[in-house]
């Protein structure tokens, strides 16, 4: 393995005396002020001699004024931004204790007026402006922001009124269609009311006026009914069975317009009244008018028998209005009249 050589004897002993002489000493001369010109100085020749960097000195310079600066343009940037607290003071050398690194020829640049230790006091002196710019522009932002906001309550406030007012109107166009809907249902109950009653009293009236043939009777054929015992094949009036003898009387007022046989009728009376309709009374034993008589209502025109077409003793009723040769349904017509058979 290998090992370091010996480190070589050195070649005097060194001096145990400090550095530079701490007292003056007796073999010296009187001590003098030494403050050396470039006259007194001789210049530097040969190949010690050291050739003056192109801009060099410059280079170095201009990076030491470009660090202080901008370390001071940071300091006083941080120093306004951070308005809560104090600047923070940099110490920086001015132009005039870093001139040794020129060397006085007209190649080195010419120094600032204004120190690099002034940077700090001027930073100083800017940042209550700008604290106060700083401070101005946040109020009008919370101030734009303030507007903004009350124009968005306001908006909110006119859609709730809009929607409240338009819940209210439409609460109130129902109610009144509601109230219109029920006004008209009671309108129409009440007419539908009057109407009915006004018909009972007309009823009511002519019932005065009209009564039934018979007095007592029983249904025993109505208007329609399908046979081969009617000529037509269907029953053209309303039958009211009774006894033979039984008395038949007028409905109504009117005129004896035709009595006697007329042929499957039997003996037949037509009683017209004023309005032109025909009431025909069938199948009588015996007729008690005669033609062109005046008769009123509940006058005797004759007797209930079996004559004509007959299965057994009955009244054949018959309506023709205006005298047309096909009736209607005697039953329709006399409940029109207020009588119930």
């Amino acid at each position: 393995m290998a090992s370091n050589p010996p480190a070589p004897q050195a070649p005097f002993a060194p001096s145990t005396e400090p550095f530079g002489f701490a007292v003056r000493r007796t073999d010296e001369g009187p001590w003098e002020e030494w403050n050396p010109t470039e006259e007194s100085i001789a210049p530097i020749r040969g190949r010690h001699r050291v050739a003056k960097q192109r801009g060099g000195g410059l280079a170095r310079s201009s990076t030491v004024l470009g660090v202080g600066v901008i370390a001071a343009v940071g300091a006083g940037g941080m120093a306004s931004a951070n308005t809560g607290k104090p600047p923070v003071s940099i110490s920086m050398p001015d132009l005039g204790s870093v001139s040794h690194v020129f060397d006085g020829s007209s190649d080195s640049p010419k120094g600032s007026a204004t120190a690099l230790s002034d940077v700090a006091t001027t930073s100083e002196g800017t940042a209550p402006s700008a604290k106060g710019a700083g401070e101005a522009l946040r109020d009008r932002i919370m101030a734009q922001a303030e507007s903004q906001q009350v124009q968005i309550d306001s908006k909110s406030q006119a859609a709730t009124e809009a929607a409240l007012a338009k819940q209210i109107d439409d609460a109130a166009a129902e109610a009144e269609r509601e109230a219109a809907a029920k006004a008209a249902a009671a309108k129409e109950k009440a007419e539908a009311a009057a109407k009915k009653a006004a018909e009972a009293a007309k009823l009511a009236e002519l019932a005065k006026q009209f009564q039934l043939p018979v007095v007592s009777y029983t249904i025993t054929g109505t208007f329609g009914q399908a046979g081969s015992m009617w000529s037509s094949g269907y029953h053209t009036g309303l039958d009211f069975a009774a006894p033979t003898g039984t008395l038949i009387k007028a409905i109504h007022s009117g005129t004896i317009t035709e009595a006697g046989w007329a042929g499957s009728y039997g003996y037949r009376t037509i009683l017209t009244l004023d309005d032109g309709t025909e009431l025909w009374f069938c199948h009588q034993s015996s007729i008690s008018v005669s033609v062109g008589q005046k008769v009123s209502t509940g006058d005797v025109i004759g007797r209930i028998g079996a004559t004509g077409n007959v299965t057994g003793p009955h009244l054949h009723l018959e309506v023709h209005p205006d005298g047309q040769a096909t009736g209607i349904d005697p039953m329709t017509w006399l409940r029109s009249r207020g009588l119930n058979p």
